[in-house]
């Protein structure tokens, strides 16, 4: 009986001491990363279910639901040329389209969805979701409607942290992106179309996909930029500094599940959802998501400092196939060719050159932009990493250390403005100015069509169509034949760039 006693009286001074720490850590818990939240929260909580094969998402979905949120914000009465940036319609028609009907240019009120990180309230969502918002209101999973506030956005990913003053939130369980398979079963949850929280089953279709959604929402001027480029000819120069490498599945997503939660068959979070490939503006197989991994150097970012710390590299470059190695003439078919080197930046200072091609990074092989792009987002200035370069046949290990943004300079051929040798008779077309309603139809605020094409010239070679609503001229809007000849000469790049949108609403882009 008396060792009973002693059993009885040791479990009680664990449970309390168990108890006590779990309280001073409560209270300290501002001062823990996100990740170190989460790594005490589920410490006692391991996965059940295996990750890849799994047919019975019940237990998932029913520990994933409570933590996602629905989020409704509301807006003022300034059209978006009034207040200089894109309203919420804009952000929605170029993340999921129009469906080829017109929609309202500021109206009042928009919603999406969100997932909660910590128990005090952190709830990451996309940045479009909540971008020039005058009121968030965030919709938990017992129906309280509580007001968030703003922590840190960032349009180059479309990242978003809001916190609402709660505790005691349901949490979802960050899980790690880098660990995710092509075929992988995966659930995304939130609230698509104003519905109640929705579940949806599909596989991962592919990883570290680009489809140029951000780099179009930079370019995009606003109404006062337009006009200062109609009054002076001189259009804004900007460098392209989003970072997409989107987790791309067939799980149905729709307009509302932007900012919620796509997670592994454990329940585990590995992106945020952001955007759909449609011609309607609703599902039509592909939905992309923003890895979790990337998305933990934001959100840690916008709580120690309220904005992204990015480290750079400093160079441009272009990804290599068969067709960019015959124009670049080299041999190589992998790889990014390094066009140029930013004078101040980390790259120029390890020794990069212009023609060098970047075959791995941290010892990893890297096919395409994201395969790069992503890991430096991750990273900081400051923090170092090791680059394979191949120059003169040979391969050669470069440690570049990143720098800040203040470094990132336009390379020497956009300062000198080289001259790119094209011109409209190259090209080998004709243009007009769009109609008014035709620009309105396809959502663009620049344009000239395309209304003839000769054969053997660069349009045709390029399978440019009759018909084609070309927006802009090397990152300039073009609403004349006069427009796209001024535009033509230089480049950032010395080299030309086109962009246009197609009859089905389809955006291309033609570089040569």
């Amino acid at each position: 009986m008396k060792k009973i006693g002693l059993i009885a009286l040791a479990a009680l001074m664990g449970g309390a001491a168990a108890l006590g720490g779990y309280k001073l850590l409560e209270r300290n818990q501002d001062s823990r990363t996100l990740t170190e939240q989460q790594n005490v929260l589920f410490a006692n909580n391991p996965a059940k279910i295996s990750s890849t094969g799994a047919v019975d998402f019940v237990q998932a979905a029913a520990a994933v639901s409570p933590g996602v949120v629905h989020i409704k914000t509301t807006y003022g009465g300034k059209s978006s040329e009034q207040s200089g940036g894109g309203s919420p319609a804009d952000m929605f028609e170029e993340f999921f389209g129009r469906g080829g009907r017109s929609m309202p240019r500021a109206p009042r009120a928009a919603s999406g969805s969100g997932v909660i990180l910590t128990p005090d309230g952190y709830i990451v969502t996309n940045n479009h979701v909540v971008e020039n918002a005058d009121k968030i209101e965030v919709i938990l999973s017992d129906r309280r409607k509580v007001v968030a506030k703003v922590i840190g956005t960032d349009p180059n990913t479309d990242l978003a942290l809001i916190k609402v003053e709660e505790t005691g939130l349901p949490v979802v369980k960050m899980g790690n992106s880098d660990h995710v398979q092509i075929g992988e079963w995966v659930l995304a949850v939130g609230f698509p179309l104003d519905l109640q929280t929705t579940v949806t089953a599909g596989i991962v279709s592919a990883k570290a996909r680009s489809i140029g959604i951000l780099a179009r929402q930079q370019n995009q001027l606003t109404e006062q930029e337009y006009e200062e480029y109609r009054r002076t000819g001189k259009a804004p120069q900007r460098t392209n500094t989003s970072i997409e490498s989107f987790i791309q599945t067939d799980a149905a997503i729709n307009p509302g599940n932007s900012g919620g939660a796509l997670v592994n068959a454990n329940g585990e979070l590995i992106g945020i959802n952001a955007a759909i490939a449609s011609q309607t503006g609703t599902n039509e197989g592909y939905g992309f998501a923003i890895p979790v991994n990337l998305a933990k150097k934001i959100l840690e970012d916008f709580r120690k400092y309220g904005t992204v710390k990015r480290g750079y590299i400093g160079v441009s470059f272009r990804p290599l196939d068969a067709d960019a190695a015959e124009e670049l003439k080299v041999k190589d078919i992998n790889g990014l060719y390094v066009m140029d080197v930013v004078e101040n930046g980390g790259g120029a200072a390890a020794g990069i050159k212009k023609g060098d091609i970047i075959k791995k990074v941290e010892g990893q092989p890297i096919y395409d932009s994201p395969d790069l792009q992503e890991k430096i987002g991750r990273m900081s200035p400051g923090d170092k990493i090791n680059l394979t370069i191949l120059r003169d046949g040979s391969l050669k290990d470069i440690n570049v250390t990143l720098k800040g943004e203040s470094s990132v300079t336009a390379p020497k051929t956009a300062a000198s403005g080289k001259a790119t040798g094209a011109t409209i008779s190259k090209l080998g077309a004709g243009f007009a100015p769009a109609p008014a309603a035709l620009k309105a139809k396809l959502g663009a605020r620049s344009g000239v069509v395309v209304t003839t094409v000769e054969p053997g010239k660069l349009f045709d070679s390029l399978d440019i169509p009759k018909g084609l609503l070309i927006t802009g001229v090397n990152g300039k809007p073009v609403n004349s034949a006069k427009d796209v000849e001024a535009a033509l000469p230089t480049s950032k790049n010395g080299m030309t760039t086109i962009t246009g949108v197609g009859a089905d609403g389809q955006n291309y882009s033609f570089t040569f």
